[in-house]
């Protein structure tokens, strides 16, 4: 019997937010549809991967089991489609992948000028997905910031930047020139990890805007991503003594072609990549891939 890839990716959405109706919202499902394909799934399989109960869904044996697998499935069959597609588009395409705040257009300048004939996209990860989109080829080469699960990544440190705290606008701090962290003991934080029992994981930044603008509480971001993202309801302070962030450029090495070593040499020598807001010392870099 051959697994069904699509009822594999509908219960390792449930089995990671162990929540039907949040696992159907997030799907785009109808939560009685869900519910009947994870049930299907079992059938299949012989084995029931969740205990359902009155206090909530579990994760039975088999279903770690299958959450463990169903992830490598999904990833291998993701990074197959990938990879057929970009052989169909042909060998002269570079996809350059850019975390919010991050300018990467410069570069691309500079590397379509030395290379006209190459076909380069900028496209935008999230901290969720930017690794696996290097290591299944979704992008060649990305713009990162930490933190980064960097096994099996090459990265190349580029520079570090100062943090502001992102505040509603009527927030009691809001018209400060700048804030200490101590000055924000007792608020609560926002964060795209370790969400705590029954939230929504944050993704994107432009989540934390909503969370943020709402009241539901805090949090801190790069100059850049101040810079770059203006709202009349959201006010930006200076944080000074916050652990600045870390802008790098990332690649795998098993994947890693000319283009992707023409590319990390164009990035370092014009600058390491532009970034709006750009503040901190530089730091020492690690060596480009070889072109070879």
């Amino acid at each position: 019997m051959d697994l069904d890839l699509r009822k594999v990716r509908y219960f390792v959405t449930v089995a990671e937010l162990l929540h039907f109706g949040r696992a159907a919202e997030r799907l785009h499902i109808a939560q009685p549809v869900l519910s009947r394909q994870v049930r299907a799934l079992e059938k299949e399989l012989g084995a029931d991967l969740f205990v359902r109960d009155s206090r909530g869904v579990a994760l039975t044996d088999a279903g770690r089991q299958l959450l463990e697998d169903g992830r490598s499935l999904l990833d291998a069959a993701e990074g197959a489609r990938r990879r057929v597609r970009r052989a169909a588009l042909g060998p002269r395409r570079l996809v350059v992948g850019f975390r919010a705040g991050v300018v990467v257009t410069p570069v691309l300048r500079d590397f379509a000028a030395a290379h006209p004939d190459v076909e380069t996209h900028a496209r935008r990860v999230e901290w969720d997905d930017q690794e696996d989109l290097l290591r299944d080829g979704g992008v060649d080469v990305a713009f990162l910031r930490r933190p980064v699960r960097d096994e099996g990544l090459t990265l190349l440190p580029l520079h570090h930047e100062t943090r502001v705290a992102m505040l509603p606008a009527d927030h009691r701090l809001a018209g400060k020139q700048e804030l200490a962290l101590a000055d924000l003991d007792g608020e609560t934080w926002l964060r795209y990890h370790d969400p705590r029992p029954g939230d929504v994981p944050i993704r994107t930044i432009e989540e934390k805007f909503e969370r943020v603008a709402g009241g539901a509480g805090i949090t801190l971001v790069p100059r850049s991503v101040a810079e770059q993202y203006a709202r009349p309801d959201i006010t930006y302070v200076p944080v000074p003594d916050a652990e600045p962030d870390e802008v790098l450029l990332a690649w795998d090495p098993s994947r890693a072609t000319p283009l992707v070593a023409a590319f990390v040499e164009i990035a370092t020598r014009a600058g390491t990549g532009a970034t709006a807001g750009r503040r901190g010392g530089r730091v020492s870099p690690a060596r480009p891939p070889s072109a070879g």
